[in-house]
């Protein structure tokens, strides 16, 4: 089932059966998570969600790195490859550089085909070069489809800061958090998650409208979800 771009609405965690996808996730279901980069962003998501119950497992090009996040954050938390992370999580966030992502795609492609992916990834041509002005080009949810193909995209995380991830609990509800995807019931196991550390999930349409999801745009910053649903009906 495609979510048409325009039909922006919010998406309970028990609005759609998500049983075609490879595990049954049901409402208050604590999830294996792969994090996939444990920059800022992944860290700060990872650590909350470690607080709301679920199990993660930080990744990326520093083990070591990541073995020490894993000790600091406690139970719940734990630390591999980036093969491991994607083998280990029913669901994987992905926060690296966009330049990174063409690799993440390659080397977890047997790994990642049917499963929802999390995209909180940014193309910042300052940072990731040419690759980053074609996914502007493209639109970043329809260019990370493409560069990781066969898995359930969802965009989320990609216009709010990093800083405030981690506390959006202590206010549940009170920030809103646009999302795109194609694929009603990945969109269904995000919401879920998305919940769970405290923000408020609105589907802005599918990925086609990921483009808006970057920093720079009017859905970027802090807004309440009917401020989204407000500023995303005035998107093209």
């Amino acid at each position: 089932m495609n979510l048409n771009r325009r039909g922006f609405l919010i998406i309970s965690g028990s609005a759609i059966a998500v049983a075609s996808l490879p595990f049954v996730a049901r409402a208050g279901e604590k999830l294996k998570i792969g994090m996939i980069g444990s920059g800022r962003v992944g860290s700060a998501l990872g650590n909350a969600l470690v607080l709301a119950g679920h199990e993660v497992m930080f990744s990326s090009r520093h083990l070591e790195d990541d073995q020490s996040l894993a000790e600091s954050i406690g139970a719940g938390a734990s630390a591999g490859t980036p093969r491991e992370a994607a083998a280990f999580g029913d669901v994987l966030f992905v926060a690296v550089p966009y330049s990174a992502l063409p690799d993440v795609g390659e080397d977890l492609a047997d790994l990642i085909k049917g499963k929802v992916i999390i995209d909180a990834c940014n193309p910042f041509p300052n940072r990731d070069g040419e690759i980053a002005d074609w996914a502007r080009e493209k639109g970043a949810g329809l260019a990370s489809a493409e560069l990781l193909p066969g898995a359930l995209i969802v965009r989320a995380f990609n216009a709010i800061g990093s800083a405030r991830m981690g506390a959006a609990y202590q206010e549940p509800g009170a920030v809103g958090m646009p999302i795109a995807g194609d694929d009603a019931e990945a969109v269904a196991v995000a919401s879920g998650l998305i919940r769970d550390i405290g923000y408020e999930p609105v589907l802005i349409g599918g990925l086609e409208m990921g483009r808006h999801l970057i920093p720079g745009t009017p859905l970027a910053g802090e807004h309440s979800a009917e401020e989204i649903r407000q500023i995303a009906a005035g998107l093209e």
